[in-house]
C-alpha cells in the first residue's frame, strides 16, 4: 500500500539520512526502483513528473501499475508515489487518482500567489493524508520546459510557506536539474544553514540529485536535507547499458531483439545506481 512520505522523511530528518526520491518513467523504471529498495530495506519515493505521467498514459494508469507491482511483487517498504514539479491543476489531479505525495511547484508565480495556492492543497492533503511538498526559488537547470539558473532561496520566504503547514520543502541552494557545467560554484551551504534557522525541523528536499559531488551530498543531509531527487543519472545509466548491448550486436544474436531482453541490461543498471545512491543517502536498512 502506498504510503504519505512524511513519516519516513519525519524520521530521515531526526536520524540524518535522506530517503531518494527515484524518478519513473516506464514499467522497467518502476520494478527497478522497487526491487532495489526492498531488496536493501529502504523506504523509497516514486516520483513522476507531468510529462513522465502523459508519457505512461495518465496518472490512473500510473497508480494502477504502482499499486499492482506493490502487491505481485511482495514489496513490504514504504513506498510513496509522488508528483514531481506539479502545476496546481496537476497536483488535484494526482490526488484524484491516488497518488500519496504532491509536489506543487509554485517558485515560478510572485511569493502571494505561491503562498495562496499552496494553502488551498495544504487543506486538501491535510484531509486526504497525502505528503505536500513546496519550493521557493527555482531550481536551475531544466525540468519539462521550466529552466532555472540555480538560484538560492530567500530564507523567509521560506520560513512563509514552511508555516502554512506543508510536509517538506524544496529550497534552491544552487543545485540545477540535470548535468552539472564545468563552471558550477557548488551548493550554498551558507543559504542552506540560513533555511534551517528558519523552518527549524521541517524536513528539506535537494533537487537535481544527479552529478553533486558525495561530499556536497553528506554534508547538505547533515544540515536538514531528507530527500534527494535523482532522475538523469538513472537515465544516463539505462542508456549507457543499452548503448552496449545494441553495439555488441546482442539485439540480432537469437532473440535479442525481444524487449525483455533488449531492456535487461539497462533495468539492471538502474538497479545498481538507485542502490549507489540509497548507500550514499545513507536509507538501506531503515525501512
Amino acid at each position: 500500500m502506498l504510503v504519505s512520505a512524511k513519516e519516513m522523511l519525519t524520521k530521515a530528518r531526526q536520524n540524518h539520512y535522506a530517503v531518494g526520491q527515484f524518478n519513473i518513467n516506464n514499467l522497467e523504471w518502476t520494478k527497478a526502483v522497487l526491487l532495489t529498495a526492498q531488496e536493501n530495506q529502504s523506504p523509497v519515493i516514486l516520483g513522476v513528473s507531468e510529462g513522465a505521467g502523459k508519457y505512461m498514459g495518465g496518472y490512473t494508469t500510473i497508480v494502477g501499475m504502482v499499486e499492482g507491482m506493490l502487491k505481485e511483487l511482495k514489496i513490504t517498504v514504504p513506498v510513496a508515489l509522488h508528483l514531481d514539479h506539479g502545476s496546481y491543476e496537476g497536483s488535484l489531479a494526482c490526488i484524484e487518482a491516488g497518488f500519496s505525495s504532491v509536489m506543487f511547484d509554485g517558485s515560478h508565480y510572485p511569493i502571494e500567489e505561491n503562498v495562496e495556492k499552496t494553502k488551498k492543497l495544504v487543506k486538501i492533503c491535510a484531509e486526504k493524508g497525502i505528503s505536500l511538498e513546496a519550493e521557493v526559488g527555482s531550481i536551475g537547470g531544466e525540468e519539462d520546459g521550466v529552466v532555472g539558473a540555480g538560484e538560492c532561496a530567500d530564507p523567509n520566504e521560506c520560513k512563509m510557506i514552511a508555516e502554512l503547514g506543508v510536509d517538506m520543502l524544496a529550497a534552491g541552494i544552487g543545485n540545477i536539474h540535470g548535468q552539472y557545467p564545468k563552471n558550477w560554484a557548488g551548493l550554498s551551504f551558507d543559504t542552506l544553514q540560513a533555511i534551517r534557522e528558519k523552518v527549524g525541523e521541517m524536513p528539506l528536499v535537494l533537487h537535481g540529485g544527479t552529478g553533486i559531488p558525495e561530499e556536497m551530498v553528506k554534508k547538505a543531509i547533515d544540515l536538514g536535507v531528507a530527500k534527494v531527487n535523482v532522475n538523469t543519472e538513472c537515465q544516463l545509466s539505462f542508456a549507457a547499458a543499452t548503448r552496449k548491448y545494441i553495439e555488441a550486436g546482442k539485439d540480432q544474436e537469437g532473440k535479442g531483439f525481444d524487449p525483455r531482453k533488449l531492456l535487461a541490461p539497462g533495468t539492471k543498471a538502474i538497479q545498481e545506481t538507485v542502490k549507489e545512491k540509497m548507500q550514499l543517502f545513507d536509507s538501506i536498512g531503515k525501512a
